[in-house]
């Protein structure tokens, strides 16, 4: 694990904030880092560069309230004589994070989702998914206290591989997050047919040489991605940590999610592409499913 010397939490001083800030506290506190909480206050106008700012902008005597209740916020949900940054900026929330973040600058972002869909349905154009796409350093999506089954530190870690450059990254990420918390590490590689299983197809009810070939094709992912994840395993993760690999079939987010669940895992690792606007955008991505439905943290890497 990089280490990690600055966390930066977001609130919006919502219960799932708060919940945020005592996991982003417990990993400061773990990593012996500083700790900075931000709200963002969103003005009824923008203000245009070389223009006046607009009356519809919040007064610094109103700021000042907001900064006190922000710092009360924090320091309620914090261990006694943990010290804390609070910062109040005024903006587009994601924007201000991402562009805070790059500034202190943050190693991970600590981040509350709300509801029992994460991110209110995660809309296009939502702070959270904004965060996620555009953040200079790994974030940390935290569902909501009453939908959590997790604690820190964690005891059980799963990655989702699908062997491209940042999940393979994020495989080293797991370990060593794992290591950190003599955590046990599960990597999940998930092989998605043109139809969602289950159930499984029917064979026999196909053409014979259909059958044959896709049997073929079947046996042949299957044994090539239990040889790469061998081999990934060897290569980042021997010895450092107690891991086991599995192979799964069917639609990916559904997969990453039942094995979690299935193993009781503590956090989720993903690494994002991020290569293009379409990896970027996430909607209706892995990543956007798993968020939206875990209920323990998700770290995601972006590429």
């Amino acid at each position: 694990m990089p280490r990690i010397n600055r966390v930066l939490c977001p609130i919006d001083f919502s219960d799932s904030s708060r919940h945020a800030v005592e996991q982003a506290a417990a990993i400061a506190g773990w990593y012996r880092a500083q700790l900075s909480v931000l709200h963002v206050c969103s003005p009824i106008f923008m203000p245009v560069p070389g223009l006046p700012a607009p009356a519809g902008c919040a007064p610094e005597s109103e700021l000042e309230e907001v900064r006190n209740h922000a710092g009360e916020f924090a320091h309620t949900s914090l261990p006694v004589g943990m010290r804390v940054d609070v910062a109040v900026d005024v903006g587009q929330p994601s924007a201000v994070i991402v562009d805070r973040a790059a500034m202190l600058p943050a190693d991970l972002i600590v981040m509350g989702t709300h509801g029992a869909g994460g991110f209110e349905h995660l809309v296009v154009g939502s702070v959270a998914e904004k965060v996620l796409r555009t953040a200079p350093c790994p974030v940390l999506t935290v569902p909501p206290r009453a939908h959590a089954t997790s604690q820190f530190p964690f005891t059980r870690v799963l990655c989702a591989v699908d062997f491209s450059e940042w999940s393979c990254a994020a495989v080293g990420l797991a370990a060593s997050l794992a290591l950190e918390s003599r955590a046990s590490l599960d990597l999940v590689h998930v092989l998605e047919w043109p139809w969602e299983e289950p159930p499984a197809p029917v064979f026999a009810e196909l053409p014979p040489e259909q059958a044959a070939v896709l049997l073929e094709y079947r046996r042949y992912m299957e044994g090539s991605a239990a040889t790469r994840l061998e081999s990934l395993v060897a290569d980042a993760v021997r010895d450092r940590c107690a891991v086991s690999a599995r192979i799964a079939h069917g639609k990916p987010y559904v997969q990453v999610l039942r094995v979690a669940a299935e193993v009781g895992a503590d956090l989720i690792v993903l690494g994002v592409h991020g290569r293009n606007p379409i990896d970027r955008a996430l909607l209706g991505s892995t990543t956007n499913q798993v968020v939206r439905r875990a209920t323990c943290p998700v770290l995601t890497l972006r590429g």
